[in-house]
């Protein structure tokens, strides 16, 4: 993504914020620049790691990354993946569409395109008269790495 995009998407953002009357900030910018330059999803609190990690003089709460990230998915600029209790993970949602393969044991999430599956969802609701607006699959499972994690264990290999 270059520089012009994001750029664009700044000021959407910023047009955003002053529509809802709030303040444009240095942290708000950030969350949004560190999504934007990482292909990862990330739970509030890793975003608020990262960005206090690679910006330690920026000031970030946890209720600002909350807030912000609320806003931005309010207005669809970033989209999220429940993990139940254990929260939701974030990324942008200018990426092209894509799928997602998610681990139950370690949470590592495998983003995926397949056009077999698009064609299908497409047929099905043509079968049915109905016009897909949006839609999400998540296939829930265990990641390869866990799996051998779990014969290691099973057969007492280390």
């Amino acid at each position: 993504m270059s520089s012009k995009n994001y750029e664009q998407l700044l000021v959407k953002f910023k047009e955003i914020l002053k529509n809802q009357n709030l303040k444009y900030t240095a942290q708000r910018e950030m969350i949004l620049k560190t999504l934007y330059k990482n292909k990862k999803h990330f739970t509030p609190e890793e975003l608020q790691d990262n960005i206090k990690h690679n910006y330690p003089k920026l000031n970030i709460g946890i209720a600002t990354v909350y807030r912000t990230l609320n806003i931005l998915e309010k207005f669809k600029i970033v989209t999220s993946i429940s993990f139940g209790q254990s929260g939701k993970k974030y990324e942008l949602a200018i990426k092209p569409h894509h799928d997602h393969l998610i681990c139950d044991m370690c949470g590592s999430i495998i983003e995926f395109e397949d056009k077999d599956i698009e064609k299908k969802q497409d047929e099905i609701a043509t079968k049915y008269g109905f016009l897909i607006t949006s839609h999400i699959l998540q296939l829930h499972g265990i990641c390869k790495k866990c799996r051998n994690k779990l014969k290691e264990k099973k057969i007492g290999i280390k």
